[in-house]
């Protein structure tokens, strides 16, 4: 309804200015400031005063009193409060709003007809998903949901490293290593049992004496000029040791829950012929060197050249990269990339090569995130120190099953809760509370996870906002049936706590059209915050069962609407809505 509400502001606002004479293409449409007690406002007057030679307030007067109001359904009063003009919904918006948001898709908006890849994830698949990248599978995944909520077309990938030289390490090692000579794994996960050699591998390198070193150096030369050369006993070999990691790596990250749709492999353009391809054109481009054997392409604006042919004659995975990029861009409309914020010199590098390529690059969007920490300090799969997600998620499912136990205790005595209830619920708040807490931060911002901050349930966390969705179930539950939202009487949502989170609830679409725009999920998890603080005042100062007549039907059918409301909001961020808590 508050994109119903902008819309009709929007075309009153643009008919009084022009009947003012006043030639504006922007009205200056906006969420009103704090303190001025509006739904939407205009901040046109503050450009419009000099030409009208009259101070912000006056300009603004003007304008409120040129506005008709009456010609639309939800727009009610236009008035002014210092240099802004202000509308006040009309009655009907709240009804409105009700019935909307009973319905299952609430907050999805109309569909766009753009289709859209999201990239996401792609860690190099060679051991566990560590914390310090989970960042990226959460955003991603979040983003994914967001832009398909907006109306987009969308299609999550995972492109999958399987040709660089970890990949060819990996490889002979696990050719190379016994079982036997190898520590039990950590975990009975495909992963977990793979990750041995790759670090056997390393550890071999490291410390064999130079003719063995050379030996392997050799051996994994030559896995890579097998994949160049389109080698099929190569690629065989490779992407049996890829696939059993990727198993094991897709089996963690459904925990979260993420899923892909795609799974786009970087040999893929190596086996088709579209990095050839992309090195001969970029071979005669006006930026192409060479030097010491490379071939690179030489920007100026750019502080490190691009490599994209070894003097070996080998293409590298910056390479193969564009030739991923004019594949996405030749099959979606926009292409969306989650990258961590190492790679932003690789990425301005890739755009400009694209351009060069000649390649559309404003249909591409980076959207770069800092690390995930820990308190005790940074993260590295390498040398096998890391901190695994695995185990992160194991311990805030025994976190927030303590904690839960804890606050049902009564339940539990009672049997009103059994153990597969309490599984269920710490499940949900655990998971959610990980998703929750590394979403709700802008993505450039670092973030040290803390268990006391995410599993608070009385603090602004998942627990808080999912106990908003259990509440109104509780209340739900309560009750025979929930009234038609049609028949209810919206003057029966007098108080003002109600009418905050009417006012709240109407927001939810153009919060999801806000988050797609700027693809900033967290916005979501801001609005989940704010909702939970509204409902919570909502419950505290409006009695719903205990009210009688029309006014306890309409708070019920406000309840119901505030459920599906917080139930879809969380579904954007991934995390679950428990029925009970």
């Amino acid at each position: 309804m508050y994109r119903s509400l902008r819309a009709e502001f929007t075309e009153a606002i643009s008919t009084a200015l022009d009947g003012l004479g006043y030639d504006v293409d922007d009205p200056g449409i906006e969420h009103p400031p704090e303190g001025v007690a509006a739904e939407v406002a205009s901040s046109v007057a503050y450009r419009l005063a000099e030409s009208a030679g009259a101070p912000p307030p006056q300009v603004a007067s003007e304008i409120a009193d040129a506005t008709a109001p009456d010609e639309y359904e939800y727009l009610g009063r236009v008035t002014s409060q210092g240099p802004y003009v202000n509308a006040v919904p009309a009655p009907a918006y709240d009804a409105a709003t009700v019935a909307a948001a009973r319905d299952d898709d609430y907050g999805t908006l109309p569909a766009t007809d753009e289709s859209v890849v999201v990239e996401h994830t792609s860690a190099n698949p060679t051991g566990p998903v560590h914390v310090g990248r989970a960042r990226n599978p959460i955003l991603g995944d979040a983003l994914a949901r967001v832009l398909s909520a907006a109306g987009h077309d969308v299609e999550t990938n995972y492109y999958v490293n399987d040709a660089g030289r970890q990949i060819a390490l990996f490889t002979w090692a696990f050719d190379r290593f016994d079982e036997s000579d190898l520590p039990d794994p950590e975990r009975e996960s495909p992963e977990y049992d793979m990750v041995r050699y790759y670090r056997a591998g390393n550890d071999f390198l490291e410390s064999a004496d130079p003719e063995a070193q050379a030996a392997a150096e050799d051996e994994i030369e030559a896995i890579l000029q097998g994949l160049e050369s389109g080698d099929d006993a190569t690629y065989e070999r490779v992407e049996r040791v890829v696939d059993t990691v990727l198993e094991g790596m897709t089996d963690t990250l459904e925990r979260l829950p993420v899923t892909f749709d795609r799974f786009v492999k970087e040999t893929q353009f190596m086996r088709d012929g579209s990095t050839d391809d992309v090195i001969d054109r970029l071979r005669d481009s006006e930026y192409s060197v060479h030097e010491e054997g490379a071939w690179q392409l030489d920007f100026p604006d750019i502080e490190k050249n691009l490599v994209f042919v070894r003097s070996d004659g080998t293409s590298l995975y910056s390479t193969r990269d564009l030739a991923h990029h004019e594949w996405k861009l030749a099959n979606f409309d926009r292409a969306v990339t989650v990258l961590g914020e190492d790679h932003k010199l690789q990425a301005e590098q890739i755009t400009a090569a694209l351009d060069l390529l000649g390649q559309d690059t404003d249909r591409l969007d980076q959207v770069f995130y800092s690390w995930v920490n820990l308190p005790e300090g940074g993260m590295s799969t390498r040398e096998g120190t890391g901190v695994d997600l695995d185990d992160l998620l194991d311990e805030s499912i025994e976190r927030a099953r303590a904690e839960v136990e804890d606050r049902l205790a009564d339940r539990l005595r009672d049997d009103d809760l059994d153990e597969a209830d309490l599984d269920r619920i710490a499940h949900q708040v655990g998971i959610g509370a990980v998703r929750f807490d590394v979403v709700a931060t802008q993505p450039t911002k670092g973030i040290t996870f803390e268990w006391e901050r995410a599993l608070d349930f009385e603090a602004q966390s998942a627990p808080y906002v999912q106990y908003v969705h259990a509440r109104c179930c509780g209340i739900l539950d309560a009750v025979e049936a929930v009234p038609d939202p049609d028949a209810i009487s919206a003057s029966a949502l007098d108080d003002p706590a109600a009418i905050d989170l009417v006012r709240t609830i109407a927001r939810f679409p153009e919060r999801v059209e806000t988050a797609a725009e700027r693809r900033r999920p967290h916005v979501i998890a801001a609005y989940t915050r704010t909702f939970a603080e509204t409902f919570n005042a909502f419950y505290r100062e409006c009695p719903v069962l205990d009210a009688e007549g029309d006014q306890r039907a309409a708070r019920i059918a406000l309840v119901a609407a505030a459920r599906q409301t917080i139930a879809n909001a969380l579904a954007l961020l991934g995390v679950p809505a428990p029925e009970s808590m």
